[in-house]
């Protein structure tokens, strides 16, 4: 087995294991970084970098877009279309070559992030307390 397929398996397999919190804040912690690195990158004007970074925070967006269930959370609409807003952000933001657009998408993101990392420590917390006291969180 190639190393490349081999490190795409065991992300594959990661991600298939983990807690759905923590996947969630995993994909969010993949955004922002992808976003700098993005970002940077269009100031090294490293139009490759530019590309797959930019390429790849839209397919996160995509995904958390397609996962988030507003049948079971209705008031996530605002959500979904900030999803798809930040999409269509950042394909202006590479057509343009505007790393001010992409800031702007990062500075959106970190705060969802934090709330989202937030929530995923607290739903943890109910867990290991249910846990100690014989319950389910």
């Amino acid at each position: 087995m190639s190393y490349g397929l081999a490190q795409a398996r065991y992300a594959s397999d990661a991600a298939a294991t983990v807690a759905p919190g923590r996947l969630l804040t995993m994909l969010y912690d993949r955004l922002v970084q992808d976003l700098s690195v993005a970002e940077a990158a269009m100031a090294a004007l490293d139009a490759q970098a530019v590309g797959e970074r930019i390429g790849r925070a839209q397919e996160i967006l995509l995904e958390l877009h397609a996962t988030l269930d507003l049948t079971v959370w209705p008031d996530g609409e605002p959500l979904a279309r900030l999803y798809l807003w930040l999409v269509s952000e950042l394909s202006q933001a590479r057509l343009r070559a505007d790393s001010r657009r992409v800031a702007d998408c990062r500075a959106l993101v970190e705060p969802l992030r934090e709330a989202w990392h937030q929530a995923a420590a607290g739903q943890m917390a109910l867990g290991v307390a249910a846990s100690r006291f014989g319950g389910a969180a």
